[in-house]
């Protein structure tokens, strides 16, 4: 399952600091607006220490975590969506991403040129969200002309189509957020067709210090439940190569803050982690929430879903409770379910397949 991350904010707010100081890989940070012009992709693990202790315990000789694609994308400015700057190239990379992650600067350090006339963290919210909602007026505008003529001629998914497209444009035009709002199944379904910019997940990273933002201004995020985490990404920047022993000897926490985004951004597109084990490798597997163990068979083989018999499964906390799975078998932990059992996170999982 290929998922990203799309990281967006103002020029110089941090984006590619953020995303270098996540991937390690070396990228552009000069001083100056639009240093980044083509996105950067880096490819991250997701931390998971229960991985790390499974495969102590069945002895694994290989460990393979889950991971996010991050996509760092150059800065938005106002009249993005009108093609001002490089606003149309950099809009059309953040469709290809499945949430997305503000960089918003809380930060006052006047030696990093900010293209806003002062630091206002609910403006440069209030920016982005506009130009990703005209953006997407001007996609659904233009489809709605051609498919008004199909509703026309009676076409019974047009007519709902149609219906549904009205229903967004009114609330963009209300200046909401379509990912705010509420949608039954058959609209959400028409939408994510459009892979509409309004409609993916976000979670807001306001990067400073926790005493440069204004209480305010946190009690807006925690009334409107905007998922925020605050980050000083140049601190995190400088520390992102040490190791945790060395992290220790400094007085500094032992986990980057960074180690927290990338789980939440796991978190935002509603995932899970199941697992796989033996003397080979431990594995984990990405899932949506709610999916059935034929659907996580298919995430390891598409044979394991069309010709899926049962599944043994055991939860990770009483796996390493008892200390492996020869004992958890011993103390009829594991269980044998079928095509209807919905996976939980953390699941141990075996896939019996047949022919």
């Amino acid at each position: 399952m290929s998922l990203s991350i799309g990281i967006v904010g103002l020029p110089n707010v941090g984006k590619s600091t953020l995303f270098q100081a996540i991937t390690q890989k070396q990228v552009s940070r000069e001083n100056y607006p639009f240093c980044t012009i083509d996105p950067n992709i880096g490819t991250v693990v997701v931390p998971d220490e229960r991985i790390e202790k499974i495969a102590e315990l069945e002895n694994s000789a290989k460990k393979v975590y889950t991971t996010i694609e991050f996509v760092d994308i150059a800065g938005l400015v106002e009249g993005a969506s009108k093609g001002e700057g490089l606003g149309n190239k950099f809009l059309a990379n953040i469709r290809e991403t499945d949430a997305i992650v503000y960089v918003l600067r809380a930060f006052s350090n006047k030696k990093i040129i900010n293209t806003q006339d002062k630091i206002d963290i609910l403006k440069d919210k209030e920016i982005l969200d506009m130009e990703m909602a005209l953006k997407d007026l001007a996609t659904l505008e233009k489809r709605i002309i051609g498919l008004e003529k199909e509703a026309r001629s009676r076409n019974k998914e047009a007519v709902k189509e149609v219906l549904v497209l009205k229903k967004a444009i009114e609330s963009l035009e209300q200046g909401k957020v379509l990912e705010n709002q509420d949608w039954q199944k058959d609209e959400q379904k028409i939408l994510k067709a459009y892979q509409l910019l309004t409609l993916k997940p976000r979670l807001f990273l306001l990067n400073g210090r926790q005493g440069e933002i204004a209480e305010d201004i946190l009690e807006t995020f925690k009334k409107n439940n905007w998922s925020f985490l605050i980050m000083d990404l140049l601190d995190q920047f400088d520390s992102a190569e040490l190791t945790k022993e060395e992290r220790k000897e400094l007085g500094l926490a032992t986990e980057l803050e960074l180690n927290i985004l990338i789980k939440e951004s796991y978190k935002l597109l509603d995932l899970i982690t199941f697992f796989t084990t033996g003397a080979d490798e431990t594995r984990a597997w990405t899932l949506k929430r709610g999916s059935t163990a034929p659907q996580a068979g298919g995430v390891i083989h598409s044979d394991f879903e069309k010709c899926f018999v049962k599944a043994s499964i055991v939860s990770c906390q009483d796996l390493l409770a008892v200390g492996g799975l020869i004992k958890a078998k011993e103390k009829g932990l594991i269980r044998t379910e079928g095509k209807e059992y919905v996976v939980v996170d953390g699941d141990v999982i075996e896939i019996k397949a047949g022919v």
